[in-house]
């Protein structure tokens, strides 16, 4: 029988909505192993002066318990 636990993470990159995604799952698979999925609960833009100048993701991501 497997169990898995799931980490809630928020993440940001000035790039992109994929690269605070990625940088989030690189940050959290650093000291988690078993890392088996995401999901992308949140997403939010900061704006100022009328653009885009920060993309942040809350992201849930699973993983298999030893």
């Amino acid at each position: 029988m497997a169990i898995a636990k799931v980490v809630e993470v928020n993440s940001s990159s000035n790039k992109s909505f994929e690269d605070a995604i990625q940088t989030g799952i690189e940050k959290v698979t650093e000291t988690v192993k078993n890392v088996q999925g995401a999901w992308i609960n949140e997403q939010k833009v900061v704006i100022k002066d009328k653009k885009i100048t920060e993309y942040r993701v809350n992201l849930k991501i699973s993983f298999l318990v030893d």
